[in-house]
């Protein structure tokens, strides 16, 4: 049920468009907000959340308010704080991964996990993974390590485990898979950790599984609010079912289709999402879930927010052209009232490093004559490679600038080594990190003493941990390695006996110290050891921080937090001065913007990518991708491609992006010579070989000749079936990772 806005007056309410009032005082059924690009979403949420205390006689423990990350959740907090006081301090407002983490310390005994679990990152449990192959004794090259831990992602991101895997497998490689899921997930138990996949699937087990947990929070929170709903995967959509209940559900003639959820009425639900900007599918992400919001909760409300407070007219005129092209899709056409703005700039550059000089000259020029700051601007490009070139020419020309995804901070390997150490001490079952630090820095245990400890372990079905305090039992080991494993568990059980009482950052500091390892960086000649000890320090600095917001923090609340840092907090916040060019891909760009963007290499090939140019669902994918890369725009947009590209060390002619050709052309203005483009364009119109020269070889490496029925191996997805071939490309069965269509110019198989 919703009350009529527009009768309504409160200071809450003030400012907001009739569809924005709506949206916050709407109460009674589910409520779903189609936020267009910079429609005003967190305003809308903060109000809404601001107005249920004010007005609804809601408590603010009772408030459940899920973002995809820290940076949104953290906005939204200081919002609600300024609207509300204090009194948003006993909100939950925080990630899914947050959320997940903070009730399965309260309640990971009842799964067999220890309440101070590890979470292990991605590349811990790559690392694991490829423990358990190495143990299964499987070829690294027939069955990757990478590809394994990226297929078992995605089933507990469908919430498939590893006994119903199992029952689903049919071949060979699938069997292979299912029974690398079930060692890694016993090895993961018997670490005391979690993956991140863990955090989400083993929150829905959890309130599955017992009921009186579900109940507990059901009873809590009885309003859960979800931004960017589109992002979620199957997994996060059951969570927020979990957490929310379900009414009961009869037909008309009052048969049951669907058993409410006992004990307590289900809490409202308010999602908030784009279809138009669902770009992480690779992720699991499924746009059926905000596609199909009105079918699983059939008396839901709708509101559709379309005015945008972003972009200029002419930015979301051709956002709007783009998208339209999508099917299916609800129609939502974004305005402004900030007038036209300027022209839409495209740019025709004979190669990458032209198109990157005319980047790092426009950004000159709209400094010296419209007052723009580095800081004002963004690059855009559809992968991380693409970065090379204008980092090359920024540095060249003097421009500032910050490559936001590179070898982020978290990921340095002595950040991960310290991190290891102080993980061990929180977890002494943790393998992965025990097993990173046994001679780091190096103590005399080498690979083949930890070969033997593993082999022991196996052998007496204990844990690595165990073994190691055993180590004098291990059949051939070295007296001099036993006597270095001796002093690290001492060393170790000193480390840990304090662990308890001391501040994560001295506890830092001394694991730094008795270990050796700043010494050994301090000593060192190499100019690069400056730089590690320099991350060191600043690792320490964020401990310390922490320990100033949270006196009483323990430290696996510390590691805690550390784990849930996301990607996309990685953005450069503007220097005190003119800040700096970001150069990031289009997936990191969503949910932010710029007064000035660059969307480069809008090729066929290169964007949309290659990989989607045969298969429709990909397509629109990427075409979404183009959407919220355009409404990243404040005011000035421009459009770059190459006439040639380099693409595995060989000259590559794409066309131009079918995305520019769906922008109306009276929005752009052609900034290259005229008779350039025409060149390239009848090229590419009389010769069609030179768009894809490297037909018969890419990067030196030759073709593969398929038909139908041909097995193939393919360096991510393993192996495969060929299905059809049309031309250049080819449709493949990968067996779990599905059919994928691939183009064989560029496609890493091989043919068995």
């Amino acid at each position: 049920m919703s009350i009529p806005s527009a009768s309504l007056t409160h200071p809450l309410l003030d400012g907001l468009n009739p569809q924005q009032r709506e949206a916050v005082v709407h109460h009674g059924s589910p409520l779903l907000i189609v936020a267009g690009a910079g429609s005003g979403k967190t305003r809308v949420l903060t109000h809404r959340i601001a107005y249920l205390l004010a007005e609804r006689d809601t408590r603010p423990q009772e408030i459940l308010a899920i973002t995809f990350t820290n940076k949104a959740a953290k906005e939204m907090k200081e919002r609600v704080d300024k609207l509300i006081g204090p009194r948003s301090a006993a909100m939950w407002v925080m990630t899914f991964h947050s959320a997940c983490v903070r009730i399965l310390r309260r309640e990971a005994a009842r799964l067999g996990f220890p309440s101070g679990f590890s979470i292990y990152d991605q590349a811990d449990s790559q690392r694991l993974m490829a423990m358990v192959c190495r143990e299964m004794d499987l070829d690294p090259k027939r069955y990757p390590p990478r590809s394994f831990s990226a297929q078992v992602s995605n089933f507990k991101n469908e919430l498939i485990d590893y006994e119903t895997a199992a029952d689903r497998a049919s071949t060979h490689m699938e069997r292979t898979l299912a029974e690398a899921y079930k060692n890694y997930q016993q090895r993961l138990t018997e670490a005391g950790a979690m993956d991140f996949d863990d955090l989400i699937m083993l929150t829905v087990t959890l309130l599955q599984i017992f009921p009186d947990v579900a109940e507990h929070y059901r009873r809590r929170w009885r309003h859960v609010l979800v931004d960017e709903y589109q992002d979620t995967n199957h997994a996060q959509y059951t969570l927020i079912r979990e957490l929310v209940g379900t009414p009961e559900l009869r037909t008309a003639d009052g048969d049951l289709v669907r058993e409410g959820t006992a004990g307590v009425a289900p809490a409202e639900l308010c999602v908030v999402g784009d279809a138009d900007q669902s770009i992480y599918a690779f992720r699991g992400a499924t746009i059926r879930n905000i596609l199909e919001f009105e079918r699983d909760y059939p008396n839901a409300k709708t509101i559709l927010l379309e005015q945008n407070y972003r972009s200029t007219q002419t930015i979301l005129t051709a956002a709007n052209a783009v998208i339209s092209r999508n099917e299916n899709r609800k129609p939502k056409n974004l305005w402004s009232d900030q007038g036209a703005g300027p022209k839409i700039v495209g740019y025709v550059a004979d190669d990458e490093h032209d198109e990157a000089m005319f980047v790092a000259q426009e950004v000159d020029r709209l400094a010296d004559e419209e007052g723009v700051t580095p800081g004002q601007v963004a690059v855009f490009y559809r992968t991380n490679a693409a970065s090379r070139v204008f980092e090359e020419t920024f540095i060249r020309t003097g421009l500032p600038y910050k490559v936001v995804g590179g070898v982020r901070f978290y990921e340095r390997k002595e950040v991960r080594d310290l991190l290891a150490y102080l993980r061990v001490l929180a977890n002494p079952g943790d393998v992965v990190s025990l097993r990173r630090i046994l001679n780091v820095p190096k103590r005399g245990i080498g690979d083949r003493a930890e070969a033997m400890v593993e082999a022991f372990a196996a052998r007496e079905r204990i844990p690595f941990a165990e073994a190691l305090r055993r180590a004098d039992e291990a059949p051939g080991m070295a007296t001099r390695s036993v006597n270095a494993i001796r002093e690290f568990v001492a060393l170790l059980d000193e480390l840990t006996a304090k662990a308890g009482e001391t501040p994560p950052s001295m506890l830092a500091q001394e694991v730094l110290v008795r270990t050796g390892y700043r010494a050994e960086l301090e000593n060192s000649e190499d100019p690069q050891d400056e730089g590690r000890l320099e991350n060191l320090d600043e690792l320490i600095s964020v401990a310390s921080e922490f320990e100033e917001a949270s006196p009483e923090g323990t430290l696996v609340e510390f590691l805690e937090q550390i784990s849930l840092v996301a990607d996309a907090d990685q953005i450069p916040e503007a220097e005190g001065g003119q800040g700096v060019v970001t150069l990031m891909t289009l997936h990191t760009a969503k949910g932010l913007e710029f007064p000035v963007v660059f969307l480069t290499a809008m090729e066929d090939g290169v964007f949309p990518h290659m990989r989607s140019m045969g298969e429709p669902k990909e397509l629109e994918e990427e075409r979404r991708l183009a959407y919220v890369g355009i409404t990243r725009a404040e005011r000035r947009l421009y459009l770059s491609r190459a006439a040639v590209r380099s693409s595995w060390g060989a000259p590559s002619f794409n066309p131009a992006s079918r995305f520019v050709s769906e922008i109306p052309s009276d929005l752009v203005d052609w900034r290259s010579d005229p008779r350039k483009n025409a060149w390239t364009a009848a090229t590419a119109r009389r010769d069609p070989s030179r768009t894809a020269p490297a037909r018969k070889k890419a990067g030196g490496r030759q073709i593969p000749s398929l038909k139908p029925g041909d097995r193939v191996t393919h360096d991510q997805f393993g192996l495969g079936t060929v299905i059809s071939v049309d031309g250049g490309n080819a449709k493949i069965d990968f067996g779990s990772d599905g059919a994928k269509t691939l183009v064989l110019a560029y496609a890493p198989l091989e043919k068995l």
